[in-house]
């Protein structure tokens, strides 16, 4: 095993790399010890939703990062109001609600990942 550090976008990774071959590849030149990695930033954990929550699911109707929240469990939405902002391919896309109803669930939180499907919040 041969251990290297890795520069990717600014963060450095310390990797191991295993030989296969009976062939090792020439030396390579000996450089200062780069900084430790730094782990990547997390996303918020999306708050739990209650499991007798029942409702009428809101999907993400494509992958994204959802960049604001604009209402809360037990808020009163009428239809075409934005609930939430999912940003995808660099253009924010307001996700409304589809009928009236109180928000019974929300699953999701600022600066959670979603992918293509996934329910966002149910409408009771």
């Amino acid at each position: 095993m041969h251990k290297f550090i890795v520069n990717v976008n600014g963060s450095s990774y310390e990797v191991e790399v295993e030989e296969i071959s009976g062939v090792s590849a020439p030396a390579a030149p000996v450089q200062a010890a780069a900084p430790a990695p730094v782990a990547a930033p997390v996303a918020p954990a999306a708050p739990k939703a209650s499991a007798d929550a029942k409702g009428s699911p809101i999907v993400a109707p494509m992958p994204g990062t959802i960049v604001d929240v604009k209402v809360a469990v037990g808020d009163q939405v009428k239809k075409g109001k934005v609930i939430l902002v999912l940003e995808a391919m660099k253009m924010e896309n307001e996700i409304l609600a589809d009928r009236d109803g109180v928000l019974t669930a929300l699953n999701v939180a600022k600066g959670s990942n979603v992918k293509s499907g996934d329910t966002l919040c149910l409408i009771g």
